[in-house]
């Protein structure tokens, strides 16, 4: 991959998406995770308003470190980046105690109400700067698994990195000189009390689910693991089909309207 080269197709790309829509710039979400930390960089070199948003929801402290120092080196390169903290740990104990216990009990529901509270708190902010909320999800999880929360980290206004795998991202994060604690640390939601990574959740590596997404042969000759790999990616495809495809819309037919 010509990494120079692909930082600036998706920075010209960025810079002419916000001119056409006649907005200030970006705000991203920051994780402490590669993905987000690469798109922060990109759209800090568009030269436009950049607004990180840290918004920790009884965030595993590693986790927050990472975001707080990768936008501390981010503002001592571009003047043009700025940060807020928004802490949404109370606002979802205020949810935690207003749901029924079946909805607290359900801990892949109060994992993605985390996601989705993120995205409100991203809209309203973006909103009042006038800024596009900026996708950071990657190729694998947008198109391959659907390892995102629908309407929570999936509710975006653009997503420059996401005809990328994990493997490209992490190989343009190290171009563009995202710092070494982030591109070390094991990717990982931040959306459990329990810390666990994204391969601990998958049951595969992101090398290997992008080996799953390309294959296209005879399984034959595959190897136990590559069987067991192949599996989990198709039941992951298969399973989260609904958030990679467009609303389905029932279409009635004209001569029932007349």
């Amino acid at each position: 991959m010509q990494g120079e080269k692909v930082i600036l197709h998706i920075v010209s790309w960025l810079k002419e998406y916000a001119d056409n829509a006649r907005v200030n710039g970006f705000i991203i979400g920051i994780s402490g995770g590669v993905d987000s930390a690469l798109v922060a960089h990109l759209c800090a070199r568009t030269g436009k308003d950049v607004l990180l948003l840290t918004m920790p929801i009884r965030q595993h402290n590693e986790e927050h470190e990472r975001a707080i120092e990768q936008i501390r080196s981010l503002k001592q390169k571009f003047a043009n980046v700025r940060s807020e903290e928004v802490d949404l740990t109370a606002a979802f104990e205020s949810l935690e105690n207003t749901y029924s216990k079946k909805v607290t009990d359900s801990l892949l529901s109060m994992a993605n109400s985390r996601s989705r509270l993120r995205m409100v708190t991203l809209y309203a902010y973006g909103q009042a700067n006038g800024l596009l909320v900026t996708g950071t999800g990657n190729k694998v999880e947008d198109f391959g698994i659907g390892f995102y929360t629908k309407y929570g980290d999936g509710g975006v206004d653009l997503s420059p990195i996401a005809d990328l795998t994990k493997t490209e991202v992490f190989a343009l994060a190290k171009e563009a000189g995202v710092i070494e604690t982030i591109l070390k640390a094991k990717p990982t939601d931040g959306l459990w009390d329990k810390k666990q990574t994204d391969e601990d959740q998958i049951g595969a590596s992101y090398p290997e689910l992008e080996w799953a997404m390309d294959f296209d042969g005879d399984e034959t000759g595959l190897s136990g693991r590559q069987k067991e790999v192949l599996e989990i990616y198709r039941r992951l495809n298969r399973q989260n089909r609904h958030k990679m495809i467009p609303i389905p819309v029932c279409v009635i037919p004209d001569e029932l309207k007349k």
